[in-house]
């Protein structure tokens, strides 16, 4: 039954790690509804390892522009390249600093809290359904509106608000244009998850608890599989759709969720 568990939440951070749905939220929810006692530091280990998952297919899928921004980089060079990764590590400012001071205060929140992530799913969705309304979209990103959005990237850690959605939302808001935003959006995390791993390996995290390394693995190749497909997918859909769907689909979930929490 563990493994299951572990593969329907893999399935479930594959699937919506790219999706503007919020797939923090997604696992805190479906943790409630399978009644997984894992709690605090546990929870969020599962939840880090999936999103170590999904941040590795993220790699897989931008493989050529990851590859195209080291190159540019060792040129040494202001070139295009060095630029957005400067501006990469512009955004992660925000995001590490709250990892830094209120990690423990953070850690509490991934505790099946369905009245807070409900409260956050409605919030993504306003959010989307805004940025839904943004006509000019054709800036580049910058320093200042990467530090923005690197805001908004930390405001999602909160469990419900989804750092897809909201990275994006708050890009479009800005003027940058949507292609543009989707790909900063996926690759300004990842130096952020693979930094969380290294820590927590560093300081022996992993060792504290009582989790099963089998159920761990199953989420993780879950989550790994499902993520190459929806990262793929969700490239083109992105930045092609309308954010207004995701956002009724925000507020749908999140009423369900509160009515059968509270039933």
């Amino acid at each position: 039954m563990e493994l299951l568990k572990a593969a329907i939440l893999g399935i479930i951070q594959g699937l919506t790690e790219f999706l503007p749905v919020s797939s923090s939220g997604h696992l805190e929810i479906f943790k409630y509804f399978m009644n997984d006692a894992a709690i605090g530091e546990d929870s969020l280990m599962m939840t880090v390892f999936l999103h170590f998952a999904t941040a590795l297919s993220t790699v897989i899928v931008f493989r050529e522009t990851i590859l195209n921004l080291l190159k540019g980089l060792f040129k040494f060079e202001w070139n295009k390249e060095t630029k957005f990764i400067v501006y990469v590590i512009v955004s992660m400012i925000p995001a590490a600093l709250v990892g830094v001071f209120l990690e423990n205060q953070m850690e509490l929140l991934f505790n099946k809290n369905i009245p807070l992530v409900s409260i956050m799913l409605l919030l993504t969705g306003l959010l989307l359904f805004i940025a839904d309304k943004a006509k000019e979209t054709n800036k580049e990103v910058n320093f200042s509106n990467s530090f923005i959005v690197g805001i908004a990237q930390a405001i999602a850690i909160l469990p419900g608000i989804s750092r897809s959605g909201a990275t994006i939302s708050t890009s479009v808001l800005l003027g940058i244009d949507r292609e543009e935003a989707a790909k900063f959006s996926f690759i300004m995390v990842l130096p952020l998850i693979f930094g969380k791993i290294a820590k927590d390996l560093l300081d022996g995290s992993f060792t504290h608890t009582h989790l099963n390394f089998g159920a761990l693995g199953i989420g993780f190749l879950a989550a790994f599989v499902t993520g190459l497909f929806a990262c793929t997918l969700m490239i083109k859909i992105v930045k092609n759709s309308k954010l207004k769907y995701f956002a009724f689909y925000c507020f749908a979930i999140s009423i369900v969720s509160i009515i059968y929490y509270y039933s």
